[in-house]
């Protein structure tokens, strides 16, 4: 059985992603949560990652680290999950998706850390704007070329609907608007099972971390 090391589940965005995707196929793991902002931290992390950062995942004492590494290792063991488009444009195009949130929209993580306990809608979102635009056109886009007659990004949930998990955490916390094919996407993946026990682990964990820039080191 695989490992999963992640961080707090209230603010790990990038813990949520692989945790996500193992949980939603189906694959069996354990999960060993290590608490952001503490000294143990780091210390629990050594010899395994480089990187001193979660989410880590072993496998029989072998390391992966990284989101989408992790994700990439397990869809690779377990081909049967389905965790990509059986399609080759679908998964192309699903591999584009999330090589593009794993690196980008920057400003919507700095302006809008996750948060899935809180409720904000005072925040001024703003300086995210674009981002959240161009999220939402990505969601309504993919939806209609692909989605066929599922709820997610391409029908069945796959790793695109994992790594987007995030950010539609963070437009619950901050009542992002969103209309059509984006709130319909929206309410499928807060609705998905494997996310609502995430976020109710999320807020009953009662352990706060201050939003600044150590921590988004971790996100």
């Amino acid at each position: 059985m695989y490992t999963l090391l992640i961080g707090n589940k209230n603010y790990s965005s990038w813990s949520l992603r692989p945790w996500l995707a193992l949980r939603a196929a189906g694959i069996p793991f354990a999960e060993k949560k290590l608490w952001l902002d503490t000294p143990e931290f780091a210390a629990q992390l050594q010899g395994l990652t480089p990187a001193l950062r979660v989410p880590v995942l072993l496998d029989e004492g072998f390391a992966v680290w990284d989101s989408l590494a992790i994700c990439e290792y397990v869809a690779e063991r377990h081909p049967d999950a389905g965790l990509w488009p059986s399609d080759a444009r679908a998964r192309a195009r699903a591999r584009s998706l999330v090589a593009q949130m794993h690196s980008g929209f920057g400003q919507l993580r700095s302006t809008l850390p996750m948060n899935v306990e809180a409720s904000l809608p005072h925040v001024d979102a703003s300086p995210a704007q674009a981002d959240i635009d161009a999220v939402q056109a990505l969601w309504r886009d993919t939806r209609v070329e692909f989605g066929g007659n599922g709820p997610f990004l391409f029908g069945r949930f796959c790793i695109a609907d994992a790594f987007f998990a995030p950010v539609v955490s963070r437009f619950a916390t901050y009542a992002i608007p969103a209309e059509g094919e984006a709130r319909a996407y929206r309410d499928a993946v807060l609705a998905l099972p494997a996310m609502q026990d995430w976020c109710r682990d999320a807020r009953a964990e009662a352990t706060f971390v201050a939003i600044d820039e150590p921590y988004r080191t971790h996100r």
